[in-house]
């Protein structure tokens, strides 16, 4: 048996952080009460709260045992896979995520619905539910591989305990819990990846040891591009940088759910420029430095880590507290690892729960039912995609380590579904067929290669397949699957007749104000104004999301009747969750008069300060 790390404290501490994530995330289920917010939080967050819950997400508990384990192995390429994304920056920023938010889309199904069809949208569902309910099984698998060694518990009793806490809160609170909680999460894993690296940095004698106890090879920034066939450069360029990187902020739904929830689409860029310049060049550290550190440690003879371990990223942790002789330090950073499973767990359980709910349930099983009890099957089936996570477990394990089980699971399932939403935002010609042999074809290709992988071959660039069936290319799989389901796309397309171009306008990208006007329902006033300050009065004559407004306030926001606005309590520290979107319909003396179900949404008392804003 492995033997244990850490002590009583540190296992205290671990405790004492699941109970404390799982009463902070239940709480805020009081905010929870419709649909709308436990899918999308009521769309009020601010640019910065998004930023640092998604990068929570972005760095899973597999970020830090994958990239760490990678890191130890080969140095400084192991952070290919969290700077690759800055090519998809533009596309995604003014393609994708303003349609997907002018659009009042639910789901990426129901984009595929409003875009191609019904057929479509099944065959999306489809193939989305794999990606995120094995997405939740891998997470699953890499804490229990990670805590193991610490709790000398069984695998599966540590998996099941996790998805059992990640599942109450998020049933409990929906989107807005995990939002909140991965906020929390986002900061406390990143400040325990960069300890490691500044007290590794002083272990081993400074910055200059450091990089000198390296080989010459790991120090360099790029791969050989086809060797070793475990991880080269055209492998991790097509499976990380091309498919995954697509998959994660194109088609992840919880990705997705995340930034519609911010309060108009220049909050969400504000948040992905975060996200890109900012915080995952600091991921990209804070996930590999334990690998890096690792290495030194083993070259200067402080600890041993076996070679292809998968526990990396523990015995640097458990180094580093031991010099730092802090009685629960390691427990903290060990907290850290789980905050990062449990915010990416949840996120893809509340994608799930969307999904499912709305793509399965509301269209094709139990038809035109209340709010209230689509709400409670979110809840169910949030509770369903976690136990199914927990039985995907041992099918992940059987790959022998973590980061070629997360290579051929994501080269395998998201290429088709990718080159379908690539092609349907951007190419106004691509048709409803054109979609399906996309979808369904790109499926078929792929199940193909599983069978015989000789018909990768030809896209391999000359390397080695590195093993058999699913496992063997598992990296440039996806170039592979991206080309086949592209082709396919083109070809059906042209066999196909055009769709309709005035019925796209939503969903296409182009002028933005096009969108707006759609979203809207009349020409969108873009005039930049100042935001007012009023006191708030509820109107028992109001209902719904109408605002009454001082003419003289209008005038200073340079708004007109039927404009939206943002209604948010004063101060900046509740990122949103004190506020709610209304519509002009009339003016009013001095106060800003609003319904009371707004009131209590905005969560402030009659007759409070308020801040206005215009959206458009």
């Amino acid at each position: 048996m492995t033997p244990s790390l850490g002590s009583n404290i540190d296992l205290t501490v671990i405790i004492i952080y699941f109970l404390a994530i799982l009463a902070f995330g239940s709480f805020f289920g009081k905010y929870t009460k419709t649909t709308k917010d436990f899918f999308f939080a009521g769309q009020r967050f601010s640019w910065w709260l998004i930023a640092m819950s998604c990068i929570a997400t972005l760095v899973g508990s597999y970020s830090f045992v994958k990239y760490s384990n990678r890191a130890f192995e080969y140095g400084m390429p192991a952070t290919h896979a969290y700077l690759n994304d800055w090519p998809w920056l533009f596309l995604w920023m003014f393609g994708w995520f303003p349609v997907l938010y002018y659009s009042r889309v639910i789901s990426v199904p129901d984009y595929f619905e409003k875009r191609f069809g019904s057929k479509c949208r099944m065959a999306a569902t489809f193939i989305l539910l794999i990606y995120m309910i094995g997405y939740i099984g891998y997470n699953f698998l890499t804490i229990g591989v990670a805590l193991q060694p610490i709790l000398q518990w069984n695998l599966y009793v540590i998996v099941v305990t996790v998805a059992v806490v990640a599942a109450i809160y998020v049933t409990a609170g929906g989107q807005t819990a995990v939002i909140m909680t991965d906020l929390f999460q986002g900061v406390l894993l990143l400040l325990a990846g960069l300890t490691i690296l500044v007290v590794g940095f002083h272990m081993v004698g400074g910055f200059g040891a450091f990089w000198d106890s390296w080989p010459v090879e790991q120090r360099k920034a790029f791969m050989p591009l086809t060797k070793p066939s475990g991880f080269n450069t055209a492998g991790v360029f097509w499976q990380d940088g091309m498919a995954n990187s697509a998959a994660f902020w194109f088609m992840n739904q919880g990705i997705i759910l995340r930034f519609l929830s911010v309060k108009n689409v220049k909050e969400g860029r504000k948040a992905m420029m975060a996200i890109m310049l900012v915080l995952m060049p600091l991921a990209a550290i804070a996930v590999c430095c334990s690998g890096w550190i690792g290495r030194s440690f083993v070259n200067q003879g402080i600890i041993e880590i076996p070679e292809q371990s998968e526990t990396v990223f523990v015995l640097v942790a458990d180094a580093v507290s031991r010099f730092l002789e802090i009685p629960g330090m390691f427990g903290l950073i060990i907290a850290a690892l789980t905050a990062a499973l449990m915010s990416t767990a949840d996120t893809l359980i509340n994608g799930v729960s969307v999904v499912a709910t709305n793509d399965v349930i509301r269209p094709y099983i139990w038809k035109n039912r209340s709010d209230r009890f689509y709400l409670k099957c979110a809840r169910w089936v949030s509770i369903g995609a976690a136990l199914i996570g927990i039985s995907l477990v041992p099918l992940f394990n059987s790959f022998g380590n973590l980061y070629d089980a997360h290579a051929a699971f994501t080269a395998s399932v998201t290429p088709p579904m990718v080159m379908a939403i690539m092609m349907g935002f951007i190419w106004k010609r691509y048709s409803a067929m054109g979609a399906m042999a996309t979808l369904m074809g790109g499926i078929i290709f792929m199940g193909i290669s599983m069978v015989e992988p000789a018909v990768i071959y030809p896209f391999s660039h000359g390397m080695e397949a590195g093993g058999e069936g699913i496992k063997a290319y598992k990296y440039i799989r996806a170039f592979y699957g991206m080309f086949m389901s592209g082709l396919l796309g083109v070809i059906f397309t042209y066999l196909s007749e055009a769709p309709v171009k005035s019925k796209l306008l939503r969903y296409i990208w182009g002028r933005e104000k096009v969108l707006m006007r759609e979203f809207k329902g009349f020409e969108p006033n873009t005039e930049c104004g100042a935001n007012v300050n009023l006191a708030i009065k509820v109107c028992a004559d109001l209902q719904e999301d109408a605002v009454r407004v001082p003419a003289g306030a209008m005038k200073e926001m340079k708004a007109l009747q039927g404009d939206l606005v943002f209604l948010s309590a004063q101060g900046w520290m509740h990122g949103g969750l004190k506020s709610a979107h209304g519509q002009i319909k009339g003016e009013s003396k001095t106060e800003v008069e609003i319904s009371a179900s707004l009131l209590d949404t905005i969560s402030v008392a009659d007759g409070e300060m308020i801040v206005v804003e215009k959206n458009f």
